[in-house]
């Protein structure tokens, strides 16, 4: 069972990265996919991006911004395109977003990010060019509502699978969402083989 922390309304910075198709193996290389646990993947998110050669820093955005007040990355069309693997989602999380933004994100590592804790918003054209416009605005997510609110008053309602948000309000994973709810399941058995 994966406990992550609920999600539900927050305010925060976005970070852009206008580029499209930005695919996992650039969110987080294949070289770094041996651990199975998540902590300090947020170290190598985006590594060739942000890191020369020697380990240095490059001129890249995730090595100027403080996370903490960044945690919703806008970026381009079919973003986590490419290979499905976990530690993408983990990454970004490790990182510290808690939600990515663009006008299409891949099923993939859409239901891999919705399964760990990590809110895809997919946006029109209109919303997403008002974000671009802005690169420094603070957005508010409200996940009980499903809206996204812009600094410039849009507000624009997102879609998320049921199942999938009521797991987020929660901060739970599926296993998590059933454990919460063994005591309803366990008298739901009694009672049918009561009546069997």
């Amino acid at each position: 069972m994966s406990n992550q922390e609920p999600v539900n309304t927050f305010s925060s910075r976005i970070v852009v990265l206008p580029e499209a198709n930005i695919d996992t193996d650039q969110i987080i290389p294949a070289r770094f996919l041996t651990t199975t646990t998540k902590a300090g993947l947020g170290k190598v998110a985006f590594n060739d991006w942000r890191y020369n050669a020697d380990g240095s820093d490059k001129d890249f955005i995730l090595n100027q911004i403080d996370a903490q007040e960044h945690q919703v990355l806008v970026a381009g069309n079919n973003l986590g395109c490419g290979s499905s693997r976990e530690h993408a989602p983990w990454a970004l999380m490790d990182y510290g977003f808690k939600a990515v933004i663009s006008t299409e994100i891949a099923d993939i590592f859409k239901s891999n990010s919705l399964k760990n804790g990590l809110l895809p918003v997919v946006v029109d054209k209109a919303t997403y060019d008002k974000l671009l416009a802005n690169p420094q605005q603070r957005v508010t997510i409200n996940l009980e509502s499903c809206e996204l609110s812009l600094e410039d008053g849009t507000v624009f309602h997102f879609q998320v699978e049921e199942f999938a948000r009521q797991c987020l309000l929660e901060g739970v994973d599926a296993m998590g969402w059933l454990i919460k709810r063994l005591p309803q399941i366990e008298q739901y058995e009694q009672s049918n083989g009561k009546a069997a």
